[in-house]
């Protein structure tokens, strides 16, 4: 006879009034729609505790890790539905788990892509650690209510109609936008343009030809060379070019030096050789 298998129990409890934890740390909470929804989503929370992540916008203390969030709960809503557990900082969704890839100012929706409609992870900052510990320990049998007369979310026709009239968006709102983009982008090329000069201005030649070079910004990107660092570099090159051919005439010059001084002691060499044979010539011996 076959022996029966059963599944060790987690910490999960059988208690209704207590809360449900699953193998690998998660705890289960159910959602429901609205309060007369039968049917019940379930949401599985756990506290982030990545610690390769060294992003300040999720404290390891008081970040809640949150799957399978519908994509009828956007941000608002999500905030809302967790502020039962304390107050919310901030909360963000994406359609993947993963570290904060925008660490600047956050973007405009009208330069940004319209988001996915599917299921999200949440990353939900609390202002207190107290809060991530009571939507941990949150029973399993008190689902959390999406919509309620306090908080109204549409669904189906209502849903697209309400969608297709925020697609049209007003001038004025717009061009707003657009001005405080283009202001803060004339900002940061102006700050560019200063750290540049001031780079410039550093490396400069002295009357010897020495470049004192400054230790740039960690992480700055090779930029293309402007005509005004093209004919800085033409006019460098042209005096090192110089400085060589001088070099050389002078090297020119001191072996021709050698080359006379040389010939010089060749001709020498030869009117005192003939002069001993001249004397020697003088000194020989004639009896007749």
């Amino acid at each position: 006879m076959k022996g029966h298998y059963k599944m060790a129990p987690s910490r999960r409890s059988h208690a209704n009034n207590t809360a449900c934890v699953i193998p690998g740390g998660f705890t289960v909470l159910p959602l429901k729609f609205n309060s007369d929804t039968k049917s019940e989503h379930k949401l599985y929370v756990k506290e982030h505790k990545v610690r390769a992540e060294k992003s300040s916008h999720r404290p390891l203390d008081r970040t809640l890790f949150v799957l399978n969030i519908p994509p009828y709960c956007p941000e608002d809503v999500v905030k809302e539905l967790f502020s039962r557990f304390g107050s919310v900082k901030s909360v963000e969704l994406s359609d993947h788990p993963g570290s904060l890839l925008q660490s600047g100012p956050k973007l405009s929706r009208f330069f940004t892509p319209a988001p996915k409609q599917s299921f999200n992870v949440g990353y939900i900052v609390f202002r207190s650690p107290s809060s991530v510990s009571a939507a941990k320990s949150h029973p399993c049998n008190v689902p959390l209510v999406v919509c309620s007369p306090q908080r109204t979310v549409k669904t189906g026709v209502s849903k697209w109609i309400q969608q297709y009239k925020d697609s049209f968006v007003d001038a004025d709102t717009l061009q707003n936008v657009v001005d405080e983009f283009m202001k803060d982008f004339d900002k940061k090329k102006e700050e560019e343009e200063k750290r540049l000069k001031q780079e410039a201005e550093q490396q400069k030649e002295d009357e010897e030809g020495w470049v004192k070079v400054g230790r740039g910004q960690k992480g700055n990107k090779a930029r293309p060379h402007s005509e005004a660092a093209n004919q800085k570099t033409l006019r460098k090159e042209m005096m090192k070019k110089k400085r060589k051919e001088l070099v050389n005439f002078y090297s020119w010059q001191h072996k021709n030096t050698q080359k006379e001084h040389i010939a010089e002691l060749r001709k020498k060499f030869e009117e005192d050789k003939q002069r001993i044979a001249l004397l020697r010539a003088q000194r020989k011996f004639r009896p007749y």
